[in-house]
C-alpha cells in the first residue's frame, strides 16, 4: 500500500497532472487564505454574508470554490 506522500510523488511525475495539481493547489491556498482573514476577523459565514449583503449559503459556496466570483464579490469579501 502506497501512502499519501509516495502517490502525490508518483503522479506529479507526469506532467500534465503535475500542471493541474499547481494551479488547484494556488487555488486552495486563495481560499484558504479568505477563510483565514474571515476567521481572524471573528466573523462567521452568515456575519460575513450579511455584511455583504448576501446568503451565508453564498458565502460558503465562494469559500468552498465551487463558483468563480466576480471582482465585485472579491471586493465585498475583502
Amino acid at each position: 500500500m502506497s501512502t499519501l506522500a509516495e502517490l502525490k510523488a508518483r503522479h506529479l511525475k507526469d506532467a500534465e497532472f503535475a500542471a493541474a495539481y499547481v494551479e488547484a493547489d494556488a487555488e486552495y491556498s486563495v481560499l484558504e487564505a479568505m477563510i483565514g482573514a474571515r476567521v481572524a476577523a471573528g466573523l462567521t459565514q452568515g456575519a460575513l454574508a450579511e455584511r455583504m449583503g448576501t446568503t451565508q449559503s453564498a458565502v460558503a459556496r465562494l469559500e468552498g470554490g465551487r463558483v468563480s466570483p466576480t471582482v465585485e464579490t472579491l471586493r465585498k469579501y475583502a
